[in-house]
């Protein structure tokens, strides 16, 4: 069984930087594939892991949760936040490219 470790982003329903982003998440890698089922249409699978999420305060919690069962894992790291700084001043300059429109 192998496992992923990460942090995952933000809802686009939050506006702002929940704490919900400081916890890591561990999801089961699927093992079986999904299937239509034929008489309704629906998606099956006989994986019943995938349906499994854990939530940790740590990266390490997960970590040593995946190694005391023996599961292979891996760890993503998220990438830092790059905030590029805006004016509204930006959009009358006399230097830029394009035309201000609205």
């Amino acid at each position: 069984m192998s496992v992923r470790i990460y942090q995952p982003a933000k809802s686009t329903m939050q506006s702002g930087r929940s704490s919900q982003q400081k916890r890591w998440l561990l999801e089961f890698e699927p093992s079986a594939p999904q299937q239509r089922e034929p008489l309704m249409g629906w998606t099956a699978s006989d994986d019943t892991r995938a349906q499994l999420r854990l939530w940790f305060d740590s990266a390490e919690e997960a970590v040593a949760y995946a190694q005391a069962g023996h599961l292979s894992y891996t760890l993503e790291t998220p990438k830092p936040r790059q905030i590029k700084p805006k004016a509204y001043a930006d959009n009358f300059r006399h230097d830029k490219v394009l035309r201000w429109t609205h």
